[in-house]
C-alpha cells in the first residue's frame, strides 16, 4: 500500500474536527457583530414581525442556526440563547435552546470520536498506573462526571463536548445528559431572553450575572453535589482504593 493511500483515511478522520476548527477561528473575528446583544436589540422589530407571520419557519430557522453556532463554537451562544427566549418566551423558547445546543454538542462530539476519540480511548485503555485507574473511574461513574460537567457553571461548554469523546463515552449518555444536564443555566437565560421586551424598553442591557447570584446559583451548586452522589456512596461502599 503506497504512503499516499495509508495517509487518506487519517486525513478523512480528522477533517471535520479540522473544519470546525477553522470555522470557529473565522468565525470569532467576523461575526462578533453579528451575533450580539446590540445586533438583537436593533433588529428585534423585524425579528418578531417576521416570527409572527412564520412562526414554523422560524423556530426551525432559529434551531438551525443555534445548531450551526454550537456546532463550529461561533461566538453569540449566550445572545442566541437570550433570542429563543425573547422570540418565543420560556417555553417553548428553553425547548427549542436546549434542543439546539444538544444537537450542536453532538456535532462537536462526533466530529472529535472519530477524528481522535478511539486512538486517545485505545491509548488510554492500554496505559498502565495512574492513568489507567482514572479511567476505570470515569467508567464507572460516566453518569455521574457527566451531569456534573454540565452542571458546573465554569467548566466551558466545548471542553464539555470534546473529553467524552476522547474518553469514549457512548452518544446515547453523552446526549441525555447534554440535554438535562444544560436544562438548569438554559432556563436562567432563557428567561432573561423572555423579559428583554421590557429591558429594551427601559434602554437598558440585561443582567447576565444572575446566573451566580446566590438564590440560582446554590441551586444549580446542589444539583452538582447531587449528581456526584453515587460517585460518593462507591467510594464508601468499596472503592477507596480506586486512585491509590
Amino acid at each position: 500500500m503506497s504512503r499516499e493511500d495509508q495517509s487518506t483515511p487519517a486525513l478523512t478522520r480528522y477533517l471535520p474536527l479540522a473544519v470546525i476548527l477553522v470555522v470557529a477561528a473565522i468565525g470569532a473575528f467576523t461575526l462578533r457583530d453579528y451575533l450580539s446583544f446590540d445586533a438583537l436589540r436593533e433588529n428585534r422589530e423585524a425579528l418578531i414581525a417576521f416570527r409572527d407571520n412564520n412562526y414554523l419557519l422560524t423556530a426551525l430557522a432559529f434551531v438551525a442556526a443555534y445548531v450551526v453556532i454550537v456546532a463550529f463554537s461561533l461566538p453569540g451562544a449566550t445572545v442566541a440563547t437570550l433570542t429563543g427566549g425573547f422570540l418565543f418566551g420560556l417555553f417553548p423558547g428553553v425547548l427549542y435552546n436546549v434542543g439546539g445546543a444538544t444537537l450542536g454538542a453532538i456535532v462537536i462530539f462526533l466530529a472529535a470520536q472519530w477524528g481522535l476519540g478511539d486512538r486517545l480511548k485505545e491509548r488510554m485503555d492500554a496505559a498502565e498506573g495512574v492513568v489507567r485507574k482514572i479511567k476505570a473511574g470515569i467508567d464507572d461513574n460516566q453518569w455521574s462526571m457527566l451531569f456534573f460537567i454540565r452542571l458546573v457553571p465554569v467548566v466551558p461548554f466545548f471542553v464539555a463536548n470534546l473529553v467524552p469523546a476522547f474518553l469514549g463515552v457512548p452518544l446515547f449518555r453523552f446526549a441525555i445528559s447534554t440535554f438535562f444536564g444544560i436544562m438548569p443555566g438554559a432556563l436562567v437565560f432563557t428567561s432573561v431572553g423572555a423579559g428583554l421586551g421590557a429591558v429594551f424598553a427601559r434602554g437598558e442591557t440585561p443582567d447576565l450575572g444572575i446566573i451566580f447570584e446566590p438564590h440560582i446559583l446554590l441551586p444549580i451548586l446542589g444539583l452538582c453535589v447531587l449528581s456526584l452522589l453515587p460517585v460518593a456512596i462507591k467510594t464508601f461502599t468499596g472503592k477507596k482504593d480506586l486512585l491509590k
